[in-house]
């Protein structure tokens, strides 16, 4: 009898181990799953940082192959296609993303984003539209504006560039479309003003010294602002400062400008050398 109750306890205990042996390998799996999710995780956002774009490209778009419905995969394929400046692609692939469930305002913003940079005004407006009101951040009245200039709605994009501008600690690149806006339209004066004040708020924006530059010599100053510079830096303002005035008509003080750039200038200044022998010529 004693033997016979032994038997079953046994098998009992058998059964008993072997559950715990698969309950076991199961909570392992799901351990390393856990643990490959975190690592793919981690991995995206190497991609999307610190790895060379078109690796990155070819990464997100070879996993995408192995799991089409993710959004996270397809969005880090449109972003690395900016990254590597293959803005036609990536339009393309932003609008995958902004079909596809889940996907989020922000995905219409960059998809905005991506249809600006290939030309296509008409659709990022219309993607914008579709924007909801109540989604607001920098990068999307940053491009509302940019929108606005390109349809002309001039007191539209003021708008949108003075609360662009209220949304960032970094306010100088949007200052310095917004100064060019005003450039493009005739109003030198309100450019000078903005240049100037993305000037100050990022002193290596050469760009925004040069555009003031233009700003200034449409009014007929040609006189260097006050603004840091180096000496490479002054002679080629000086340059575009001669430029400006030739082409208002004031060739002579153009010729003398020429010849303080290519004084100036540390090294041969040949652009300015040709611009003043044709003159000079002509």
């Amino acid at each position: 009898m004693r033997q016979l109750f032994l038997i079953p306890a046994g098998l009992a205990t058998g059964l008993a181990l072997a559950g715990c042996a698969d309950d076991g390998k199961e909570t392992v799996e799901r351990a390393f799953q856990e643990v490959n999710v975190v690592d793919a995780s981690n991995l995206n956002e190497v991609m999307l940082t610190v790895a060379d774009p078109n690796e990155a490209v070819d990464y997100f778009a070879r996993t995408l192959k192995q799991s089409p419905d993710r959004i996270d995969l397809q969005r880090g394929l449109a972003q690395s296609l900016i990254r590597a400046k293959r803005n036609t692609e990536a339009a393309t692939e932003w609008g995958e993303v902004v079909a596809m469930p889940g996907s989020t305002a922000e995905d219409k913003v960059d998809y905005a984003d991506a249809l600006i940079r290939v030309g296509d005004w008409d659709r990022a407006k219309k993607t914008l539209d579709s924007v909801p009101p109540t989604y607001e951040s920098f990068k999307r009245y940053r491009l509302e504006a940019m929108v606005a200039d390109a349809n002309r709605e001039w007191k539209r994009a003021d708008s949108f560039y003075e609360i662009a501008v209220g949304m960032t600690t970094t306010p100088a690149g949007v200052m310095n479309n917004w100064g060019y806006s005003k450039l493009s339209r005739g109003d030198y004066a309100g450019a000078e003003r903005l240049f100037a004040d993305a000037i100050r708020q990022d002193p290596t924006l050469f760009t925004s010294k040069n555009n003031l530059i233009l700003a200034r010599g449409a009014q007929h100053n040609y006189s260097l602002p006050v603004i840091p510079m180096d000496q490479t830096e002054k002679a080629q303002l000086l340059y575009t400062m001669a430029l400006s005035a030739v082409k208002q008509g004031d060739v002579n003080t153009g010729k003398a400008l020429l010849r303080e750039a290519i004084d100036t200038h540390p090294q041969y200044f040949e652009e300015a050398v040709r611009s003043l022998n044709a003159l000079e010529a002509a």
